[in-house]
């Protein structure tokens, strides 16, 4: 499944089959048809996932695969009914938000997913070669929910990285990205603020992430309005949001990838360029007929 070259990642994928065993046959699809280059980033990550994660690998190797149990559930409702189960942001601070403990397990799972879903991954890998590589020096850099940590990591560590801000409305994922920035030990230090970013003040960043958040919300377009106030002339943004991805915590359903691109530019952004990642173990095209994952990434900027 995974080459002896990347010993990390072997030895993570067998502990992770071993506390799930009925995973090992999704595991060997993601990573089939894996470019060398994508297992040595994959195996990079790996080493940065095991720092992040410490002593605490058999928990969030055991969170991982309570996420994927729960998505299945989430899943098989959409498949039903063609929506997502929640509807209200209210509904989700309900039920996910409002309790740390469902919050921590469901932030260890996704940390892993980073590795186990290639679509993660490959945004992932986006975001660290193309995005961060087009902001200017000096950059001025915002994460709204960081969750993580990683990509505001990423962010902070970059060598024109001026300031580096993260905003969340959960005090168990800022906790969550504290620990993460801790162990990361960026060159720039993060600012961390439990923030609205709907009530925040005008600000003025030249770079903003919003990785993962776009489809938590009743009205999207109306973040994408903010993010729009938030950031300068001809700054860039990282907008990363699901197509057909049934959660326990998502609320606006896209049904195809050129409809989160739409969202962006009708929001008066300029598209840069894009990245449309199908979910593990299948193509694109198939994804798209089939009404499965795709993860879309749009890099935008503010010309005005």
């Amino acid at each position: 499944m995974i080459p002896n070259d990347f010993p990390k990642l072997q030895s993570l994928a067998t502990r992770q089959s071993a506390v799930f065993p009925s995973h090992e046959k999704y595991l060997r699809k993601r990573f089939e048809a894996t470019t060398p280059e994508g297992f040595a980033f994959a195996e990079k990550l790996a080493h940065t996932v095991e720092m992040l994660v410490g002593d605490g690998m058999d928990t969030h190797l055991a969170d991982y695969r309570w996420l994927c149990e729960m998505v299945v559930d989430e899943e098989i409702a959409f498949r039903r009914t063609g929506e997502y189960r929640l509807s209200t942001f209210e509904q989700a601070e309900r039920e996910v938000y409002a309790d740390r403990v469902f919050m921590t397990r469901y932030m260890n799972g996704l940390l892993m997913s980073q590795l186990w879903w290639r679509n993660h991954t490959e945004v992932m890998g986006y975001y660290q070669s193309i995005y961060l590589g087009k902001l200017k020096s000096g950059f001025r850099h915002l994460e709204i929910g960081p969750g993580h940590g990683l990509f505001l990591g990423l962010a902070a560590d970059a060598p024109g990285c001026a300031t580096a801000t993260g905003w969340d409305v959960s005090p168990a994922s800022i906790a969550m990205t504290q620990h993460a920035l801790g162990v990361l030990k960026p060159k720039k230090t993060v600012h961390l603020e439990l923030v609205n970013m709907f009530s925040a003040p005008s600000g003025m960043f030249d770079s903003i992430v919003f990785s993962e958040v776009l489809e938590h919300l009743e009205k999207p377009a109306e973040a994408l309005d903010a993010i729009m106030r938030l950031l300068a002339k001809d700054g860039l943004a990282f907008i990363n949001a699901p197509v057909n991805s049934p959660a326990p915590d998502h609320l606006a359903l896209f049904r195809a990838p050129e409809e989160i691109v739409d969202l962006v530019r009708t929001a008066g952004f300029e598209i840069v360029d894009t990245l449309f990642a199908p979910t593990s173990g299948t193509t694109l095209e198939s994804a798209r007929k089939r009404a499965m994952a795709i993860s879309t990434a749009v890099i935008a900027r503010k010309t005005t």
